[in-house]
């Protein structure tokens, strides 16, 4: 009798457990389906997605608001990734193990171009400095990793909203501020819109003196495993030094370390 207790009671446990890994994969799938719509979702197309019934799709979304990890949109009918989430996502791009490889990439880019390069990614409307390597110039601008600028002024800014989906690039730009830096900046919503047709059509995106006057920039795409734009790698100078027609001669070394950075998000 003790016998068959103890195995109805293992019987019990196994199906809790196989459950309970259901159900954290389910939550998984739902974190997925967030990411890569690259817009907020309604609840109709997460069921979709993930297959999940309502009630029980419904009970995870509000697990993971509580936990930050899912935030809901004014108006409460679509979901988005949440702060943690979004949080979580810098701290796997910048694990040490990739990081050292790409930083690595960085610096032997850095050695054969002679000029500071950079990777950055596109983090709530702002550009943010994933990693930066300094040139050994007197004349440099200092700009560290963890640092955000305004895209609209930024090479790599201009690219990552110039490759996001029309409808979320037009929300950001609704929402930016496009302050005046220098008398070179673009504030006009209409000709940053055709700069990012034309950075898509040559694959690459420029400032230039946009953010700082005497300082130019190019930078071009990084591409995940899927092909999709998730970062830009970026070489910048003063242009007493390295003038912009010439910085754009890089072009061909940074779709080089640009493939190897890809390799890292693989």
């Amino acid at each position: 009798m003790l016998e068959l207790e103890t195995n109805e009671q293992l019987d019990m446990g196994k199906r809790d457990t196989s459950s309970e890994n259901s159900s954290m994969l389910k939550g998984v799938v739902i974190l997925e389906a967030l990411a890569g719509l690259q817009q907020p979702a309604t609840l109709a197309q997460l069921m979709q997605i993930t297959g999940m019934p309502k009630a029980s799709l419904h009970r995870t979304l509000a697990i993971f608001e509580e936990a930050g990890l899912v935030a809901r949109e004014p108006g409460g009918r679509t979901y988005a990734p949440g702060d943690r989430l979004s949080h979580l996502a810098m701290s796997t791009l910048t694990h040490d193990t990739v990081s050292a490889i790409r930083h690595t990439i960085l610096r032997g880019l850095v050695a054969d171009l002679g000029e500071t390069c950079n990777l950055a990614v596109l983090r709530r409307g702002e550009l943010f400095y994933l990693d930066r390597v300094e040139a050994d110039w007197a004349l440099r601008l200092h700009l560290p990793p963890g640092t955000v600028l305004p895209p609209h002024c930024s090479a790599s800014g201009k690219l990552l909203l110039a490759y996001k989906p029309a409808d979320e690039r037009a929300k950001i730009l609704e929402n930016l501020p496009l302050q005046q830096f220098t008398h070179r900046t673009i504030t006009d919503r209409h000709l940053l819109e055709s700069e990012m047709e034309r950075v898509v059509s040559t694959g690459y995106a420029v400032d230039n003196e946009e953010y700082v006057l005497g300082v130019s920039c190019v930078a071009v795409p990084v591409r995940d495993s899927l092909g999709e734009v998730v970062a830009a790698i970026a070489v910048h100078a003063a242009t007493a030094r390295l003038p912009l027609n010439q910085a754009m001669e890089h072009i061909p070394k940074l779709k080089e370390a640009s493939e190897r950075i890809s390799q890292t998000l693989s």
